[in-house]
């Protein structure tokens, strides 16, 4: 019998191995018990609503239910096929080996999702150690001590004859520069600790802001409902709470919130929920909005669209929105000025990001929206729909530069898009080969 023909067999199973009876699972389901037999021995198709309450009772996923285990573990393995090309790997007979010898099967998929993490911790501390300032202070002070420490050492290993007082003073700066050594050797391991965590050590202001945002999802209510009123006072609050460690990062956050309350102001969210409802009841399919088409709808600059769209509150997203979006803004030297990352695409905390997004074509055609499908090199290969233009960031006066900064909205994708185009995070850590647009040796491409 195929796998998906054999729901009522798993039901029958996870029922079982709960210790829970037919009768009680029927009546907690909501059907009778008769019914539930004939399920259980499929004889009848199950699937909508009523396999949702029976999965609920029983703690599991729907999918694990009318799919079953053995289906996530063969897309995990033709997966694992799909990332090494020029294996020889037999994808499409995934299926018979999880089916012949499920327990390598299983290695395999454990293997391939252990290799993920490793790569990500990678790519994670290839960050810190190439861009991150904390950190190579720190390791330059640890190289500064040993050198010192060297240096008094040596004096008393090829001094034959050396006065008391000199010798004890030598003695005094080994033992003060070893002391500073394990303090230095300490901070270090602990930078290095903080980089395979998600929540880093805040190194600057921009990390400071950046840690506040994602707290706050990017979503401020207090703004949209000061929209009537002075947002000022609603800004010192914000920024008053937070408790900023630096006086630097309360700046960074003052200037940021006082753009999003202007952004508010001129695209209130009751009128963005009202295009975005309006687009999706005549839309055929539940794909990504265009921030082009609601801009022309609602008489904006596609930018503003771009920050309102991941500015709807988590109430309402599911209603008006098939994904959560991220965003990055860029100015004209490839600083990211701004990051929110959405689901699988990781946006670089340090360094500069891979020339390819369409963040940074938008730099060489101002003002001319572009869109345009990627996937993202690595573990996943997860595709990507993304929109970017680039504005002037204040009013434009001749003979004045107009302070381009480039606005590149992403859409996660379910599935591959045939169409996309690979790019990676950054230089660095893209396992892009012959790469024409690389700066820098990758340390993730494999050896030929």
């Amino acid at each position: 019998m195929a796998r998906s023909g054999l729901t009522g067999s798993r039901i029958r199973d996870r029922r079982v191995m709960m210790g829970l009876r037919q009768a009680d699972l029927a009546k907690q389901a909501g059907i009778s018990a008769s019914y539930l037999n004939l399920i259980e021995h499929n004889r009848r198709r199950i699937g909508g609503k009523l396999l949702l309450d029976i999965a609920s009772v029983l703690g599991v996923e729907a999918a694990h239910l009318s799919e079953g285990a053995e289906a996530a573990l063969v897309a995990t393995l033709r997966d694992a096929a799909a990332g090494f090309p020029g294996s020889g790997a037999e994808a499409s007979a995934a299926d018979e080996f999880a089916g012949r010898f499920p327990g390598w099967a299983q290695v395999v998929a454990e293997q391939k999702a252990r290799i993920g993490r490793l790569e990500q911790a990678v790519e994670a501390l290839t960050d810190r150690l190439a861009h991150d300032p904390l950190l190579a202070a720190s390791l330059h002070e640890v190289l500064s001590t040993v050198t010192a420490i060297h240096s008094s050492a040596s004096i008393l290993v090829e001094t034959k004859q050396i006065e008391p007082e000199w010798r004890d003073r030598f003695h005094r700066n080994i033992h003060e520069d070893s002391a500073r050594l394990a303090e230095g050797a300490q901070r270090l391991v602990n930078e290095l600790d903080a980089g395979q965590r998600k929540e880093v050590t805040l190194n600057s202001p921009q990390d400071e802001l950046d840690a506040f945002l994602d707290r706050a999802d990017h979503t401020f209510p207090e703004l949209d409902e000061a929209v009537t009123e002075d947002a000022s006072g609603k800004i010192d609050a914000l920024v008053t709470s937070e408790g900023f460690a630096s006086t630097a990062a309360q700046a960074l956050a003052r200037d940021r919130l006082t753009r999003l309350a202007q952004d508010a102001e001129a695209l209130p969210m009751p009128r963005l929920i009202a295009a975005l409802s309006d687009l999706r009841s005549r839309k055929t399919s539940d794909g990504p909005p265009d921030p082009t088409e609601l801009a022309a709808t609602l008489g904006v600059a596609p930018a503003l669209v771009m920050r309102r769209l991941i500015a709807v509150p988590p109430e309402q997203r599911d209603r008006v929105l098939p994904s959560v979006p991220g965003l990055v803004i860029a100015d004209a030297s490839g600083t990211l000025l701004y990051r929110k990352e959405p689901a699988g695409f990781t946006l670089p905390r340090y360094g500069a990001a891979c020339p390819l997004w369409p963040l940074f074509s938008a730099f060489s055609q101002p003002m001319f929206p572009i869109r345009r499908a990627i996937r993202l090199a690595g573990r996943t290969e997860a595709a990507f729909l993304t929109y970017a233009v680039a504005e002037p960031d204040h009013a434009v006066r001749p003979g004045e530069d107009p302070g381009l900064r480039a606005h590149m909205l992403i859409w996660p994708l379910d599935g591959d898009a045939p169409e996309a185009g690979r790019v990676g995070i950054t230089c660095r850590i893209c396992p892009r080969e012959n790469c024409q647009s690389r700066r820098e040796p990758s340390i993730m491409l494999r050896e030929v």
